[in-house]
């Protein structure tokens, strides 16, 4: 049995879950979402908890046992708590600023670099070289994050460019630290 997938989804209070022949939509303070689901994965609600089971015991059903029951979950969080992904930016002269829904940024090019935000994301950016990505759907705030730090990948040697908040750059020594 799937680890994951046998492992109930709690639901918070103010969250509501609506199942359907092949979506499931989840309704909450942040959002709403819906998720499309293959039709050998069931869905049982019990109590405050939505249990996920599979109708047979084939490889392919049990892989999406344990991700649709995650995709729910991560569903269920995303439109209570919601998602935030952090970058830095790091460089001389390098800064981003929010202008209404564009992310201006001046990443060392010859022209600032202008990225449009989605509607459903918020992003801020402050003085110091942060910006904050939140949204409800964890893979669109993990996919816009992907794209603004594909601007400008971080580079070892000196460390500019833009990194996750939480990622580590293994710097180099360049030519003169060699002897």
């Amino acid at each position: 049995m799937s680890r994951i997938g046998k492992i109930p989804v709690k639901i918070p209070q103010g969250v509501k879950i609506a199942i359907g022949a092949d979506t499931i939509t989840v309704e909450g303070p942040k959002g709403k979402l819906t998720q499309q689901y293959h039709p050998v994965v069931t869905f049982e609600t019990v109590g405050n908890e939505i249990v996920v089971g599979r109708k047979n015991d084939e490889k392919q059903t049990r892989a999406f046992h344990g991700l649709y029951r995650n995709l729910l979950n991560n569903m269920v969080i995303g439109v209570s708590a919601g998602f935030t992904k952090s970058l830095i930016i790091n460089g001389v002269g390098f800064r981003a600023e929010v202008k209404g829904n564009i992310l201006s940024m001046n990443l060392g090019y010859s022209n600032d670099v202008f990225v449009a935000i989605p509607k459903d994301l918020t992003v801020t950016a402050d003085a110091n070289g942060k910006v904050t990505i939140s949204g409800a759907d964890k893979q669109r705030v993990g996919e816009f994050a992907a794209q603004i730090r594909k601007l400008r990948l971080p580079e070892p040697y000196k460390g500019k460019g833009i990194r996750y908040e939480d990622e580590t750059i293994r710097r180099k020594v360049g030519k003169s630290g060699v002897k």
